[in-house]
């Protein structure tokens, strides 16, 4: 399970680059937030249930702001 967080820093890194280099800052940080959070977590070798539960977290946490960021900030009709 472990080697699916560093799966996932990898792409969240690939997807960081990508996004600045599409001069989109912004969201390339928080992806670069999220590759060291998940390469962090491939290195703790933790039980294959601690990672089922930080994944869990971490998909409520992203659905929350997600539906907050949608319903609240984002602007209808304004996309470029």
């Amino acid at each position: 399970m472990d080697k699916m967080y560093k799966v996932m820093a990898f792409w969240t890194g690939i997807f960081s680059v990508m996004f600045y280099l599409g001069d989109m800052k912004q969201v390339s940080l928080l992806f670069v937030a999220n590759t060291g959070f998940f390469l962090l977590l491939g290195f703790l070798n933790l039980t294959e249930r601690m990672y089922l539960y930080i994944f869990g977290a971490y998909l409520m946490v992203f659905f929350a702001g997600f539906t907050y960021y949608t319903t609240f900030i984002q602007v209808p009709g304004m996309g470029h």
